[in-house]
């Protein structure tokens, strides 16, 4: 199951943002990596590498490496609607990310994890794979023997967040995908039209 695994703040760093949740180490350091620091003079990025930057941030973001994420953008070019709003909603659809989503992870590697090592199930069935795609009305719940994990238990005590597509029951501790987000209501700060303009070259 390839995913990057290397420095995170470092990556942070690059694209300006906290892509993989609160970084106390991005705090401290909110400019570019590199020996020099935060004086040193940078080259002016060109549109290349504007569109290429855009791209490596929403691959970063989700967790996917080259061939998920074109693989993805091709089937976004395939479907109805707008390529780059359909092309956030099928990242936005994958198992890993909604999971984490639900604020059953904290984070979308810890959601990836959790998926992979079968603590996961979909419509009450076991699913282990990570970029499986959630359709609308799917209930996605955690098994019985696992929530008593402490990443699981610790996570649900502190989840804050609520989005309008997905649907949480504190009773029986499941979640319920309700639709495809709108553009609007996804809260990645990604230029999506920059993605459609690199592929299309």
């Amino acid at each position: 199951m390839a995913r990057y695994t290397g420095p995170k703040t470092k990556i942070a760093r690059k694209f300006g943002e906290e892509i993989f949740g609160p970084d106390k180490s991005f705090q401290r350091k909110k400019y570019p990596p590199g020996q020099h620091g935060p004086n040193k003079r940078r080259a002016k990025v060109s549109e290349y590498g504007i569109q290429l930057k855009e791209k490596q941030k929403a691959k970063y973001t989700y967790g996917l490496l080259e061939r998920q994420f074109r693989n993805l953008f091709k089937k976004a070019q395939k479907s109805k609607g707008v390529t780059g709003e359909v092309l956030l909603q099928l990242l936005e659809s994958r198992l890993d990310n909604v999971v984490y989503r639900l604020g059953i992870a904290p984070s979308r590697a810890a959601a990836r994890q959790i998926v992979g090592h079968r603590h996961i199930t979909v419509n009450g069935n076991l699913v282990n794979i990570p970029s499986y795609q959630i359709k609308a009305g799917d209930i996605v719940s955690i098994r019985e023997k696992s929530k008593s994990l402490e990443v699981i238990a610790d996570s649900l005590a502190s989840r804050r967040s609520k989005y309008s597509w997905l649907e949480w029951d504190e009773t029986i501790v499941s979640g319920k995908f309700l639709n495809l987000p709108e553009r609007s209501e996804i809260p990645e700060n990604i230029k999506e039209q920059l993605i459609i303009e690199i592929y299309s070259k």
